[in-house]
């Protein structure tokens, strides 16, 4: 991992989180655009935005940020690489009264949710404890948010049947969010990659 100024941001959000390929993502994008153009009320998120978020820090200030690198080196060390396809379709709290529509994920999972643990383990160790920390781990990549509980049944029932092209996650993710302006979306910059333990030759 880099050192030096790629740990001097300070005060930023930050969250960890497994990203997909690029050919995967495309795949999901083709899968949604016919979708979104019927559901004009939802915030819908795109490719530069979806990602599977292991833990979120919130707000991490500059007396952690030295700390927290080492940390998630070793956390993501520990474990091997995954393998992981995304597939079909939820949300929080429930279809009928959505806030959050989202794709799920098969594969790995046991392994995706120890590694969650190690992360947020790590996390708290360098002093910026995940706020849901202990909360179940529910992976998945975010699709849509609703500004006001909505009814997404029908959605939800498009995505059923949706199983995207398997590949593997070899490295875990520091992301920043940063506000976008003027209502925009927020822009997410990775910060540092951590890799996984490569599998046994």
């Amino acid at each position: 991992m880099p050192r030096g100024s790629v740990w001097q941001h300070a005060g930023v959000r930050l969250f960890v989180a497994v990203v997909p390929p690029r050919a995967v993502l495309d795949e999901l994008e083709a899968t949604m655009a016919p979708l979104r153009p019927g559901w004009p009320a939802l915030r819908w998120t795109g490719m530069p935005a979806w990602h599977v978020t292991l833990a979120f820090l919130g707000e991490v200030g500059d007396h952690t940020v030295a700390a927290l690198g080492p940390r998630l080196e070793r956390a993501a060390a520990r474990h091997p690489s995954l393998s992981l396809s995304l597939a079909g379709g939820g949300a929080f709290p429930g279809p009928k009264r959505a806030r959050v529509l989202w794709t799920g994920l098969h594969g790995d999972l046991r392994a995706l949710e120890a590694l969650a643990r190690s992360v947020a383990a790590g996390a708290r160790r360098a002093g910026a404890p995940p706020p849901d920390e202990g909360r179940r781990f529910r992976p998945h990549v975010t699709l849509a948010r609703c500004r006001e509980p909505a009814n997404v049944t029908g959605l939800v029932g498009e995505l059923a049947g949706y199983t995207g092209a398997p590949w593997t996650a070899t490295g875990i993710d520091l992301i920043s969010s940063n506000p976008g302006g003027a209502g925009a979306a927020p822009r997410y910059d990775t910060v540092a990659r951590c890799p996984l333990r490569p599998p046994a030759s």
